[in-house]
């Protein structure tokens, strides 16, 4: 059966749907012999489909593999990086990294829970807008807001040319010129808590992701990973379908 050809090389686990496209996009991808367009269409059974000048196959599907990995600041959440600076994937054990790419994004000086897998299928699922999946961070902001500037940030704030869905956000730990907060987002822009923390007043010190839907950073340290339970990707199977 014909399917586009992103969710192809994503089935096979040999990247993202994101990652597929960027690939099409720079005419890495062919068909039968033609450089692939993105929206096109292939079936894996009948055409024969090259990444890079070698065949793709259905036998060619990795493992699956579903990690949580603790990202240190300063490590960039992608696969490669064109300015060589030290990837997420590059934290992990060679064995492991066959197709592996991050779900999401944290951003290079955030750290904590990311999730590596080469499901490209539950990656797309879950990081579909549409889920909201919850995702909890431990935030660190100068100065000390009050009570309005926090009820403005629960309520959305204007960024550019859209506002923010309502967020959690509540009051951990106060120290002298710096208060620990608790951000709770059901949406994934680009820098967004540093963003709308800047344009309240706020600008964030240290912030760290301890949690997406029901998995939780825990104990690991920077640097460390490991295996989801057969649970975990149950219940993230589940949040991927909406029940």
């Amino acid at each position: 059966m014909a399917e586009r050809l992103q969710k192809i090389l994503s089935q096979l686990g040999v990247a993202s749907r994101r990652q597929a496209e960027q690939w099409i996009q720079q005419g890495r991808v062919t068909i039968n012999g033609r450089v692939a367009e993105i929206g096109q269409q292939a079936d894996l059974k009948r055409d024969r489909i090259h990444l890079d000048g070698k065949r793709l196959r259905p036998k060619h599907r990795p493992e699956a593999r579903y990690l949580l990995l603790h990202k240190p600041v300063g490590v960039v959440s992608t696969c490669r990086d064109p300015q060589r600076r030290r990837t997420v994937i590059d934290l992990v054990d060679p064995e492991f990294r066959p197709g592996l790419h991050p779900v999401g994004r944290l951003d290079t000086d955030s750290s904590g829970l990311l999730l590596l897998c080469n499901d490209g299928e539950l990656t797309y699922q879950i990081s579909h807008p549409r889920f909201h999946i919850e995702k909890t961070y431990r935030v660190w902001v100068e100065g000390h807001p009050p009570a309005s500037v926090l009820e403005h940030w629960r309520s959305g704030v204007w960024l550019d040319d859209y506002q923010t869905l309502p967020a959690g956000v509540r009051i951990l730990h106060d120290r002298a010129e710096s208060t620990l907060l608790e951000v709770i987002l059901h949406e994934g822009r680009n820098r967004q808590i540093r963003r709308v923390a800047e344009q309240l007043g706020h600008p964030v010190l240290r912030l760290t992701r301890v949690a997406i839907g029901p998995l939780r950073l825990g104990s690991l340290q920077p640097g460390e990973y490991r295996s989801l339970t057969a649970a975990e990707v149950y219940r993230l199977r589940q949040l991927a379908q909406g029940t």
